[in-house]
């Protein structure tokens, strides 16, 4: 750690009103020194990383913290606030701030440093020592580890009142060689990757008897810097104060060190604290577990580990390993808000909703293409059937798409309850949807019964039984209680009002004309190219394969799935065509993206432009979304059709006025060019940077703005 800080690096006396204003005065320090290239690039880092979750500790501590393509080397930086400043801990401002920086492509060795640092932050000594001294060499020898802060404590002491420095230095002679070895115990433990803790070994005669209990955590943050170590301490604190035997698995941006199976085979229970999937997660499956946000992890340690312990006694357990595949990744679930949950429960129906609206749509329309239009009239192929007739064939194919679109709305409930409660909540959904579809409730009728399902069979679990009776709850007892709940509800309670709300809404389809249809496609353009294959591009996807998601669809719902699909290919496409014109505003790295995004974007992948997006969100998004809003816009205006909910050109022979389509989706593309060109163009290099033109030239230079707080 000794390159990292410097005494330039340190302000004992930052004087900043909020932390947008303390990041800023660390990081000119910084620039200073020559380890940021970019203060607004890296302080935009930084705040994009703020946004993720705030970086404020328990104990008066910030540590604002990011990778960043504009650092050149890890680096700290440390200011104590006499006023404080809110960096949103709970207990109020932070006199103690560490602004940490590491480059995007950091080595692990300094990233295991500054990993060290976060955890000898949970040390009491340490941080008492750093609001004790008065001078920034001492404060860089505290953090470097040159001096423990019982001798930095003693150096304070001496300098504030003279007459007392023996006795200090005499008490301080015993406490120096209690703490010396702690920042280096820090550093090894940070290295190994997990660690481990427990309470000192029982006497002999008692240790056959009372084995402590045994708690394998895993923590993990987006950054993988800071917060993910701070947890593992604080865990391990705690165990040694409970009596518990704590090892931790530390998934940070050095890599993981997985842990021994048979101290996870050991383990009485798990807690996850973490902001971030948990990467092998069904290593842990079976055992009582607690899942948590990480800085619960930080702030209430004990607590987690009373509640994993509870849950040991009452003999809760996940699912066995296998039976944990849920698509939902259910991060952080004590903190996350009902929207949030909604939205994930959603997201889980969709997912596994889509390939079935996929091969049935496609299968349809091939159907039409090869039988024509009276395909759907066809008698029952096992009733008529000619070898030899394309007509045969077409309705052959348009039947298996029919019975393909039958599943979609009982796999969308089915799964939304699965997203909520896991296996048991599967045989309520799926029941749910179908009596959606009998009492012709649709899609609405779907998100309803998954909901319902989910909620049912998650009260139902919530009941306290007989330990007898726990073999047959998933088996027997859940799915048929659920099934009947949902079933009653769907028939004679909400079955009616919501099959009307979908009646309004198909007619409600099938009215728009002239200007009205024009608007919405527009909005399911911009909706398209918002985030690019997240939540709201979801949304207006689900919206139009839902219309379609039916033997005979309308012609509005039609126009919307073409509308969809051409504003959801112009993003990556845009990109590909600029990095064509005007290579030379766009790095290396994004030009050869740009080949990719050719045909990801003519597949109707959005996805392809994320890493422009990511590179430059405040230039590329709003140029990708007035191309969509065009896009859409003119698709509805064509009355161009599609019965296929993906495919990109290659299904363009299945697309009604096709010529016009094309069209279409050639002018948001141009749109979205020219306004990511004229935007790019104006950007200001900072001074000292090279442009992204002349990256090629510039050796061991950033070649891309892009923020990396993840």
């Amino acid at each position: 750690m000794s390159e990292m800080i410097t005494a330039d690096l340190v302000d004992l006396d930052l004087s900043a009103e909020n932390k947008e204003a303390a990041a800023r005065a660390l990081a000119e320090r910084m620039v200073a020194k020559g380890r940021v290239t970019d203060l607004d690039g890296f302080l935009a880092d930084v705040a994009a990383r703020e946004a993720q979750m705030p970086t404020g500790l328990d104990g008066g501590i910030g540590i604002p913290h990011c990778r960043s393509e504009h650092v050149t080397e890890p680096t700290l930086a440390f200011g104590r606030s006499a006023a404080g400043v809110d960096f949103g801990a709970a207990d109020g401002p932070a006199d103690l701030i560490f602004l940490i920086a590491a480059p995007a492509g950091a080595d692990d060795a300094h990233l295991t440093i500054l990993s060290s640092l976060a955890r000898q932050l949970m040390n009491a000594e340490f941080t008492d020592a750093l609001r004790a001294v008065s001078d920034a060499e001492t404060a860089v020898a505290l953090v470097r580890g040159d001096v423990t802060p019982a001798k930095a404590a003693e150096g304070a002491a001496v300098a504030g009142a003279a007459a007392e420095g023996a006795s200090a230095g005499d008490a301080s002679a015993t406490g120096a060689t209690d703490t010396a070895t702690a920042p280096a115990a820090a550093s090894a433990g940070a290295a190994a990757g997990s660690t481990t803790t427990g309470t000192t070994a029982a006497p002999e005669a008692e240790a056959p008897e009372e084995r402590p209990f045994r708690i394998v955590a895993v923590t993990s943050c987006p950054t993988g810097i800071a917060h993910t170590y701070m947890a593992a301490e604080s865990l391990e604190n705690a165990g040694r104060e409970a009596g518990v035997e704590v090892t931790v698995e530390t998934q940070g941006s050095a890599g993981f060190t997985r842990l021994d199976p048979a101290v996870i085979a050991a383990a009485d229970g798990v807690v996850f604290a973490h902001d971030v999937p948990v990467r092998e997660k069904d290593r842990f499956a079976g055992k009582p577990t607690v899942d948590v946000g990480v800085k619960a992890g930080i702030n209430r340690p004990a607590e987690l580990i009373s509640e994993v312990r509870a849950k040991a006694e009452r003999g809760e357990k996940t699912a066995p390993a296998g039976a944990t595949g849920t698509p939902v990744d259910r991060a952080g679930d004590s903190t996350e808000g009902y929207g949030t949950k909604l939205r994930k429960w959603l997201m889980s129906g969709v997912s596994y909703m889509v390939p079935f609206v996929a091969a049935g749509g496609l299968l349809i329309a091939v159907g039409f293409a090869i039988g024509g239009w009276t395909v759907n009239k066809a008698p029952s192929v096992m009733d008529h059937f000619v070898w030899t007739q394309s007509d045969s064939w077409g309705a052959l194919l348009f039947q298996i798409g029919g019975m393909a679109f039958n599943f979609l709305v009982p796999v969308l409930a089915g799964y939304i309850a699965y997203g909520m409660a896991d296996r048991p909540g599967l045989v309520p959904g799926f029941v749910g949807g179908a009596i959606s579809l009998s009492i012709n409730a649709g899609f609405l009728g779907g998100l309803a019964a998954g909901l319902i399902a989910g909620g049912v069979v998650l009260a139902i679990q919530r009941v306290r039984i007989p330990a007898a009776m726990r073999g047959i709850m998933p088996v027997v007892v859940i799915p048929l209680i659920s099934s009947a709940v949902v079933g009653f509800l769907m028939f004679v309670v909400i079955g009616k009002p919501i099959a009307a709300a979908q009646k309004g809404m198909t007619d409600w389809l099938n009215g728009l004309t002239g200007t009205n249809a024009v608007l919405l496609g527009a909005l399911l353009g911009l909706m398209m190219c918002f985030d690019l294959g997240g939540p709201v591009n979801k949304v207006a996807y689900t919206f139009a394969t839902a219309g379609i998601a039916v033997a005979s669809p309308s012609d509005s719902a039609m126009k919307i799935m073409a509308a969809v699909m051409a504003a959801g290919m112009v993003p990556p496409l845009a990109m590909a065509l600029a990095t064509t014109v005007r290579g030379k505003l766009f790095t290396p790295a994004e030009r050869e993206n740009g080949k990719a995004a050719w045909v990801l974007g003519a597949s109707f992948i959005s996805e392809g432009a994320i890493p422009f997006a990511a590179a430059d969100p405040l230039r590329v998004i709003p140029s990708a979304m007035v191309g969509g809003a065009v896009t859409g816009s003119l698709s509805m205006m064509f009355d161009a059709t599609l019965r296929a909910p993906h495919g990109g050109i290659f299904v363009v022979p299945l697309i009604g006025n096709p010529f016009f389509y094309l069209i279409a989706i050639a002018a948001g593309v141009c749109v979205s060019t020219a306004l990511v060109v004229v935007l790019k163009g104006m950007r200001k290099p900072a001074q000292g940077t090279p442009a992204a033109g002349s990256a090629e030239s510039a050796a061991g230079k950033k070649g891309s703005k892009q923020p990396v707080a993840a």
